[in-house]
Parts: C-alpha cells; sequence; structure tokens
C-alpha cells in the first residue's frame, strides 16, 4: 500500500497542509514518476520492477487524484503551485535534486522541475502544453468525455467491461495502443481513479492557458512521443523540440499517449538511458 506524506506549502492566506500518497521502492539514484490527469501512480506498474532495479523510484500520486487529497483551499491546480508542492515532497523525503519522468500532466509538471532547477534529468512521456489552441480544446474535450463516461457507469458495469478484452478497449482505447494487455482489475481501478479524482476539473481549468514556450537548460531532457497517440497528436512532439533544442525527441513505435503499458521495456529504457 503507498505511504502518505504532509508538509506546508505557504499561500497568501497562510500554511496550508498538503497530503501527498506515493510508492516509494528500489535502491540507487532517486527517480520521481508523475502521472498523467485523471491516473494514479500505478499507471507506471508496468515498468517499476525494471526501474527499481537501478534507481529508487518514488511514484507520486498528484493532488486530487489517486489516493492523495485535494488540495486545500488557497492552493491553486496551477503548475507553480503543483511545482512547489512537488518540490516540498522532494524535500520532506530527503531526496535531492531527482530524476523525473512524467507522462502527459506529469510530463508538463517534469519539464516546469528541470527549468527550476530542482530535477538532475527529465523524461517527459507525451507531454502537455506543446499543443495549439485547436488541438487542446481536442484534448481537454476527450478527457472531459472520459470522465463523464466513467461517473455515468455504475461500478458493476465497469467490472463487468473489464473481463473481456473489447470492453477493456471501450474503457482505456483513448490513452493505450494495447488495451487488451490491461489487467481487469487494472482497468477498473483507473477507471474508477478518473471518476473520482477530486483534482480532474481544476487541473483542466488551469491547463487552459498553458503554452511550454521555455527551454529547459542545463538538465539532460528526453521528450518521448507514441506513433499512436491519440490524445495529444504526435506532431506536438515536433514543436516540443523546437521548443527545447536542447533535448533528445524520441519516437515510442506501436504506443499509445500512456505508453508504460504499451512497451514497458522500450519506455524503461528511455527513462534509465535519459538519467544517466
Amino acid at each position: 500500500m503507498a505511504a502518505e506524506v504532509s508538509f506546508s506549502i505557504e499561500s497568501p492566506g497562510g500554511p496550508r497542509q498538503v497530503t501527498i500518497a506515493h510508492e516509494r521502492v528500489g535502491s540507487g539514484e532517486p527517480l520521481l514518476l508523475l502521472h498523467g490527469i485523471g491516473h494514479h501512480w500505478q499507471a507506471w506498474s508496468p515498468v517499476i520492477p525494471v526501474l527499481a532495479g537501478e534507481r529508487e523510484v518514488i511514484a507520486v500520486d498528484l493532488p486530487g487524484f489517486g489516493a492523495s487529497p485535494a488540495l486545500p483551499e488557497g492552493l491553486a491546480y496551477d503548475l507553480p503551485t503543483v511545482t512547489s508542492v512537488l518540490g516540498a515532497l522532494c524535500a520532506t523525503l530527503g531526496i535531492e535534486r531527482p530524476h523525473v519522468a512524467g507522462n502527459s500532466l506529469g510530463g508538463l509538471l517534469a519539464l516546469e522541475l528541470g527549468r527550476e532547477k530542482l530535477v538532475r534529468s527529465v523524461t517527459a512521456l507525451s507531454p502537455g502544453g506543446f499543443w495549439s489552441e485547436a488541438e487542446r480544446r481536442y484534448a481537454f474535450g476527450t478527457l472531459h468525455a472520459m470522465r463523464q463516461g466513467a461517473r455515468a457507469l455504475p461500478v458493476a458495469a465497469i467490472e463487468r467491461l473489464s473481463r473481456s478484452a473489447a470492453g477493456r478497449a471501450a474503457l482505456t482505447s483513448t490513452i493505450y495502443a494495447r488495451p487488451g494487455r490491461r489487467s481487469p482489475e487494472d482497468v477498473v481501478a483507473e477507471t474508477l481513479a478518473l471518476r473520482e479524482a477530486t483534482g480532474f476539473t481544476p487541473t483542466l481549468q488551469a491547463g487552459r492557458h498553458v503554452l511550454f514556450t521555455d527551454d529547459v537548460p542545463e538538465v539532460p531532457v528526453t521528450v518521448a512521443w507514441g506513433t499512436r497517440d491519440r490524445l495529444l497528436l504526435r506532431r506536438q512532439g515536433i514543436r516540443a523540440k523546437h521548443a527545447l533544442p536542447g533535448a533528445r525527441l524520441v519516437r515510442l513505435p506501436g504506443c499509445g499517449h500512456v505508453p508504460m503499458n504499451d512497451d514497458p521495456a522500450l519506455v524503461s529504457r528511455v527513462i534509465l538511458d535519459t538519467s544517466r
């Protein structure tokens, strides 16, 4: 079971207590893993065993997602605030400048941590923030529809759908290129995580005007994009390369938006190569 840690974050109204759930395994240089919107730390489960062989892995439930409670009143879900929360989390856990890998929203946060020089390397898998306005509206609309669908289905219906490959595809094919590889238990858990995420709506609202245009100098950066990403289209990777001229751009053949499940070996190798 994931552990929880609490710490204080300054806000205009004074200090606020934040609690973050996380899984911590392995040994070696620390590696922080950040999931996407509506997901939870278990999105990284397919790659954690490999990563933990070389790194101390800290897989985080972002505020308002998974087992982490919502941010307290007075704290926004914007990029500066959540970056500060992650920095304070690392300080509380005694982790100095970890490597970081993030997917989607987590990739955007990973790049911001790199820009703030709070980490020693960044691997961003299909990161947000490199969209056109039309692409952003499409992605946010798709995410909203996924959330509404998850909330509309009774738990018994979710469990029934998860038992067949076709049902798992119906629930998760937007983010996975190979949804049939997910176990029924994993599909049920992540569908429930999506429907119950208290941070979902405020995170989407905060992201409406996000456009990542700053470089991340002096930190090794890899941006990786699945060739079958249906949510953030892979041409956004080219924009990311233009915005981050020093970054390595990697193609993930046959992978969807959440590539850790589609090709765990490839994703693990990309993360470890960057962190070396």
